[in-house]
């Protein structure tokens, strides 16, 4: 399983419809609206690298209001 954070940019007010549309995507784990730069921080898992890819090129950039994304495989995880 691989993971991949991805930040999204978002056209100004619209970023509770994006949040919304992601949670629509079985491989967004997880989704949060956040203060800064980015506008909203996805959790997404895929089988492979061809996968993650798959998923922010076919399905989160052609989300309308998204403007741009940065995605950030995850090497290494730590659990508590």
């Amino acid at each position: 399983m691989v993971k991949g954070i991805v930040l999204i940019s978002t056209e100004a007010g619209t970023e509770e419809d994006v949040l919304a549309e992601l949670n629509k995507y079985p491989e967004v784990k997880s989704a949060y609206l956040v203060y800064g730069i980015y506008d909203v921080v996805a959790l997404i898992e895929g089988e492979s690298l061809d996968d993650i890819r798959s998923i922010v090129f076919n399905k989160i950039r052609k989300i309308k209001p998204v403007k741009s994304t940065v995605t950030m495989v995850v090497v290494k995880e730590v659990s508590k």
